[in-house]
């Protein structure tokens, strides 16, 4: 149906994730992927989703100049928010650990952020999560750092791995926007943009 929509559009995702290229193209869209590396900052003042807001516009920066008339670019970022701060990506192994020994026994949120950009248009969306971790004993969370990727997640979890099957408790909203793209969201916003 979407695909059908969208046949006179040209569909580009600026993301180097493996998981949205997997769920943009679940949607049955002939997609392309285009990566213009960004330096992921932020102005201190920003608050919860202003920070994910913020950092999907910026990743669409790079693309502007290229865009043909047809096109939609879609950039997008997650963050996990958790007692007042944002937990992006983990620098190594050590702080990978401490954002996860910090997550358990909690619930934390998940926001995800995606900018739609075509010629003259901009929609920025996004979508809250609220995720329940079980408590982890160091071992358990030693061996998911030692045998899963941890350094590409925001919050140093992918949902879809190991530690989302024994350790999450509880989730509260989309499950997808935890896999870091809201596909419910996404999908409503391309029927109209």
């Amino acid at each position: 149906m979407l695909a059908d929509l969208l046949k006179d559009k040209h569909l580009i995702l600026g993301s180097s994730s493996p998981r949205r290229q997997a769920l943009i193209k679940g949607l049955g869209l002939d997609v392309e992927i285009r990566i213009k590396a960004v330096k992921e900052e932020y102005p201190d003042r920003l608050r919860h989703f202003e920070i994910s807001d913020y950092l999907a516009q910026l990743k669409s920066i790079p693309f502007e100049d290229t865009l043909a008339p047809n096109d939609i670019l879609m950039t997008s970022d997650t963050i996990v928010w958790f007692e007042n701060k944002a937990l992006g990506k983990p620098k190594d192994n050590n702080e990978a650990f401490e954002m996860l020994k910090s997550l358990s026994d909690h619930t934390h949120e998940v926001i995800t952020s995606v900018c739609f950009k075509s010629l003259g248009k901009q929609k920025t969306i996004n979508s809250i999560t609220k995720v329940t971790f079980k408590a982890l004993s160091d071992s358990e969370i030693n061996y998911y750092i030692n045998n899963f990727s941890v350094l590409d997640k925001a919050g140093s979890y992918g949902v879809q791995d190991w530690i989302g099957q024994v350790a999450v408790t509880k989730i509260e909203g989309s499950y997808f926007n935890v896999m870091g793209f809201p596909m419910d969201m996404i999908y409503d916003t391309l029927l109209t943009f």
